[in-house]
C-alpha cells in the first residue's frame, strides 16, 4: 500500500513539474513511440508462449489477420453523417497487422496494412464535418506510421505524413482555437478527438513540432473537461455503451502520452477514473449483458483498457474482468488485448468487494445476489440526469437478471439515421421515450427532458439491498411528492415500491419490458424463458392488476420483436398511490417461494 502511494505521489509530482507549455520537451526520438516500445517486444513474445490465453488472443489474430488478406479495404461510405465504421475498420485492422508485423516480422503484415492505408489516404477528406471519424481515422495513421516506421520507405512515410496531417491535424486546430464542439465537451466526443488527434500528434511531433506542440497543449487543456465526468466514483453518465467509447480513447492517449513523453501529466490522476473500472464490472450481469441505459446495446463485449487500467491502478478485478471477456466463446479479441495482457487477476468475491454499489456521481445502483453464480440476481436501477449525452428519458427505470437470463430488459439505442434522432424528434421514438421503461408512466407523458432525479437513500446489507429514488423532478406539476424504491430481500426476491401524492389525479401505469413469455391472472403473472420462471405478484394495491401491451412502435422505428411489456393497471385515476410489486425467480427445480416484504412506507427503507 505504501509503494502504491509513493508511485502515486512520484506521477503527479512528475506530471506536473514539466508544463504543457513545453510538451515536446521530453519526447522520446526513436520510433515506435507509442504505446508499445520495442524494448516491450521480448516479454510480449514470452508472454504468447506462456500464458494459455495470451498465446489463445494471438492466435486469433493471426487468423484474423489471414482473412484480411484478400478482403476489401475500407471505402470512402459516408452513412447519414458518418464515415466512422469505416475509420473504425481501418483502425482496428491496422492494430493488428502492424502488431503482427512487429512481433513476427512478416511482409505479408506490412504490405496489407500499407495497402489499408493507401485506400484511406486517396479519401476526399476523413468527414471532418462529423469529427469523430476524422479522429479514429487520425489515430489510425499515427499507429500505422509509429509502428511501422522502421519497415516504411521514405516514401511511404511521407503520404502517410501528409494525409495525417492535413486531413487530420489541420481540421482539429481551428476548432481548439475557437473553443467550440468537442473541444469544450463533457462526454465521449472530448475523449475521442483529443485523444485521436493528440496520438496523431505525437506520431510526427519530430516533423511537426510546431503543430504538434499545439495539438498536445490543447489536448491537455481540453480533456480535463471530459474526466471531470468520471467524478466522484468512476461512473459514466453517458452509460455503458460509452463508457467503453470514452475510456477506451483516454486510455489510448494516456498510453501514448505515457511512452512518447514518460508523463500523462497527471491526467490518469484525476479524481474518479481510478474507479472507472469498477464501474463497469457492477454494470455486467451474469447473463452476459450490461444495465445498457442511454444509447447502449446490452452486449458486454470486450475492453482491453481494463488491462491498462488493472496496471495502472494495481487492480487484478480489473484484469480478471477482461480476461472473462476474452475467454467467452464469442469473444473477438484485439490487438492491446496482447500489448496490455495482464497475468494478474483476481475475482472480486476473492478481493472482497461488496455485492451491491451505488454510484453517485451517475445516480445508478446495482445489486446481486453472489459474484460467481451464473445464475445470480442481478438488478441496476436507473436515477440520476436527463440533461446528459445519449439520455433517454429513463428515470426509475431497472433491469432484472437471474438464472441467466434477462428478465426485465432495456430495449437500448434505436438507428442513429432516423430523422433528427438527436434533435427535435428525439422524444418521439419509443426507444428515447418513458413509455419503454421500466419505470412508472404518468398521464402516458414523457418525464421532464431536463430533469435529475436523485438517489435519497442507498443500503447494503446481507439480507437487504435497497435503493431509494425521488422522481417528482421527472413530472413537474403532475406529482407533489414521487419515491421509487427497489430491493433485493435476502438475496432471492426483488421488490419495487412505488408512493404518489398528486394534486390532482393522475393516471399511473407500471411498466416492466421483457422478451419472457408472459401468463397472467388478475394480480399474479408468471413469465417463462431458458428453462426459469419469474413470478411477479401485485402486493398494493388489491385493486390493480397485470396486463400484457405491445412494444412494436410505428416505422421507420425498430419493431422490437420478440418483446412485450407488462403492465400494472389501476380502475381509476389516482391523487395517493401506494404499488408495490414482487418479483420471484426461481428453477425448473425449485418452486416460488413466499413473499417475505418488508411492508412499511419508503421513508422507513
Amino acid at each position: 500500500m505504501i509503494r502504491a502511494s509513493l508511485a502515486l505521489f512520484a506521477l503527479l509530482a512528475s506530471g506536473f513539474a514539466q508544463s504543457p507549455a513545453e510538451p515536446l520537451k521530453t519526447l522520446r526520438p526513436e520510433h515506435p513511440r507509442l504505446i508499445l516500445l520495442d524494448r516491450d517486444l521480448p516479454a510480449l513474445r514470452s508472454l504468447i508462449k506462456q500464458d494459455p490465453l495470451a498465446r489463445q488472443v494471438y492466435e486469433r489474430l493471426v487468423a484474423e489477420a489471414g482473412q484480411l488478406q484478400n478482403a476489401p479495404t475500407v471505402e470512402y461510405q459516408v452513412v447519414g453523417p458518418r464515415l466512422l465504421a469505416q475509420s473504425r475498420r481501418c483502425l482496428d485492422r491496422i492494430y493488428t497487422l502492424a502488431l503482427l508485423h512487429r512481433l513476427d516480422g512478416q511482409k505479408q503484415y506490412l504490405e496489407r496494412a500499407l495497402k489499408e492505408l493507401r485506400a484511406a489516404a486517396a479519401f476526399p477528406d476523413w468527414n471532418p464535418s462529423h469529427f469523430l471519424d476524422t479522429a479514429e481515422m487520425t489515430h489510425a495513421f499515427a499507429i500505422g506510421y509509429d509502428w511501422l516506421y522502421q519497415s516504411l520507405t521514405p516514401q511511404d512515410r511521407a503520404w502517410i505524413r501528409r494525409a495525417l496531417v492535413e486531413k487530420g491535424i489541420d481540421q482539429a486546430l481551428p476548432i481548439w482555437a475557437a473553443q467550440r464542439g468537442w473541444s469544450v465537451n463533457r462526454f465521449n466526443w472530448n475523449q475521442v478527438c483529443n485523444g485521436g488527434i493528440g496520438i496523431g500528434a505525437l506520431a510526427v511531433a519530430e516533423e511537426e513540432p510546431e503543430k504538434a506542440a499545439a495539438v498536445l497543449r490543447h489536448a491537455v487543456k481540453s480533456l480535463p473537461r471530459a474526466l471531470d465526468s468520471y467524478r466522484p466514483d468512476g461512473g459514466w453518465p453517458e452509460g455503458p455503451g460509452y463508457w467503453h467509447y470514452a475510456t477506451r480513447y483516454t486510455v489510448y492517449f494516456l498510453a501514448a502520452l505515457e511512452t512518447a513523453l514518460g508523463t500523462d501529466f497527471a491526467l490518469s490522476a484525476s479524481e474518479g477514473f481510478d474507479q472507472a473500472g469498477h464501474f463497469r464490472v457492477y454494470f455486467c450481469g451474469p447473463s452476459g449483458r450490461t444495465f445498457n441505459y442511454a444509447d447502449a446495446g446490452d452486449s458486454i463485449g470486450g475492453a482491453a483498457e481494463m488491462f491498462w487500467l488493472a496496471r495502472r491502478f494495481q487492480e487484478p478485478v480489473y484484469a480478471w474482468h477482461q480476461q472473462q471477456r476474452l475467454q467467452a466463446p464469442q469473444a473477438r479479441p484485439e490487438a492491446l488485448d496482447l500489448v496490455w495482457y495482464r497475468s494478474e487477476a483476481r475475482g472480486p468475491r476473492a478481493a472482497g468487494w461488496p455485492l451491491d454499489a451505488l454510484f453517485r456521481g451517475v445516480g445508478v445502483a446495482f445489486f446481486r445476489s453472489s459474484w460467481d453464480d451464473p445464475n445470480a440476481i442481478f438488478v441496476g436501477v436507473k436515477a440520476g440526469d436527463l440533461k446528459v449525452g445519449h439520455s433517454q428519458l429513463d428515470l426509475g427505470s431497472f433491469v432484472l437478471d437471474a438464472g441467466g437470463q434477462r428478465w426485465a430488459l432495456d430495449l437500448g439505442a434505436d438507428n442513429y439515421n432516423m430523422p433528427q434522432y438527436f434533435g427535435k424528434l428525439r422524444w418521439t421514438y419509443y426507444r428515447m421515450r418513458t413509455e419503454s421503461h421500466n419505470t412508472l408512466l404518468i398521464d402516458n407523458e414523457n418525464q421532464d427532458p431536463k430533469a435529475e432525479a436523485p438517489i435519497v437513500a442507498f443500503r447494503s446489507e446481507p439480507n437487504l439491498a435497497c435503493v431509494r429514488v425521488n422522481l417528482a423532478p421527472a413530472y413537474p406539476g403532475r406529482v407533489k411528492r414521487f419515491e421509487r424504491g427497489v430491493a433485493l430481500s435476502e438475496r432471492s426476491q426483488v421488490f419495487i415500491q412505488d408512493e404518489i401524492a398528486a394534486a390532482q389525479p393522475v393516471e399511473a401505469l407500471w411498466g416492466m419490458v421483457t422478451a419472457a413469455e408472459v401468463e397472467i391472472k388478475g394480480r399474479q403473472a408468471t413469465l417463462r424463458q431458458g428453462g426459469w420462471n419469474l413470478d411477479a405478484a401485485i402486493v398494493a394495491p388489491e385493486e390493480a392488476t397485470f396486463e400484457v401491451v405491445s412494444t412494436t412502435p410505428p416505422p421507420p422505428q425498430n419493431p422490437n420483436p420478440g418483446t412485450r411489456k407488462l403492465v400494472v393497471r389501476l380502475p381509476e385515476k389516482v391523487k395517493d398511490l401506494r404499488l408495490v410489486v414482487s418479483l420471484t425467480p426461481h428453477g425448473p427445480t425449485s418452486g416460488a417461494r413466499e413473499l417475505s416484504w418488508m411492508d412499511r412506507p419508503l421513508a422507513e427503507w
